[in-house]
């Protein structure tokens, strides 16, 4: 008969260094997947006849997934250090990309244009990028975190939809804003953050049998189940 998971309720003092092989994978992914969204957010997509969404759509509520995961499994102080970490690696890989575009090239390089379409952004756009991205993925996680509590464990469908309501509103509205407030008329501009936010919520609600699969065999691999009793939900 295997043993139930303990139930961690621990004051927020400083988290454990060491860390969980599946820790570090799911870790690894949740990166990869927050650098591949960035990386193809230039390109545009048209799923629905007149309605377009950024490509990125199709990888970035992945991420709001793994934020459900790791607060749900592990708390929220573990999740509050994988977003910063998620935050460094799109900042480091975007001055990366900003050096790469301004070093100088030969005479015979031809796609220096088509590089910088694809890699390049503007500060507005960055900076919109990043407040989005710390808003939606904070009010996701706090959220999460204090349904659990008060739930007492039980509903994670729930806590994970309405979690991700608030988080997907924060991204979608400030990078929307952010990006192109000013350079398109308001009507356009409410649709495209209507469109992106109802398919990353959409998105994350019928990835719910998966998300719930993935916590269940945590939970049993890990030995925990966290709750953030009397934990601070400071983000730094």
């Amino acid at each position: 008969m295997s043993q139930a998971p303990a139930r961690h309720a621990k004051k927020d003092v400083p988290a454990d260094l060491t860390f969980s092989a599946p820790f570090v994978v799911i870790c690894v992914l949740y990166v990869t997947f927050l650098l591949l969204s960035n990386l193809i957010a230039g390109k545009m997509w048209a799923p629905f006849g007149s309605v377009t969404l950024p490509a990125a759509v199709m990888l970035f509520p992945v991420t709001y997934i793994f934020g459900d995961i790791f607060t749900e499994v592990y708390g929220y102080r573990r999740a509050r250090l994988v977003i910063w970490l998620g935050f460094a690696m799109c900042f480091i890989a975007v001055v990366v990309y900003m050096v790469t575009i301004a070093l100088p090239y030969p005479a015979f390089w031809q796609n220096q244009e088509a590089f910088a379409a694809v890699l390049g952004t503007t500060p507005r756009v960055l900076g919109a990028s990043l407040v989005g991205y710390l808003f939606g993925e904070f009010s996701n996680s706090m959220i999460l975190s204090k349904l659990k509590v008060a739930t007492g464990g039980k509903h994670l469908w729930v806590r994970t939809i309405l979690s991700t309501v608030v988080g997907e509103a924060f991204d979608s509205a400030i990078f929307i804003t952010g990006s192109f407030a000013g350079t398109m008329d308001t009507a356009i501009l409410l649709q495209m953050i209507l469109n992106q936010y109802l398919f990353k919520v959409c998105f994350e609600a019928v990835f719910t049998p998966v998300t719930y699969a993935v916590v269940r065999k945590l939970k049993q691999v890990e030995g925990v189940d966290h709750f953030d009793e009397g934990v601070s939900y400071r983000v730094i």
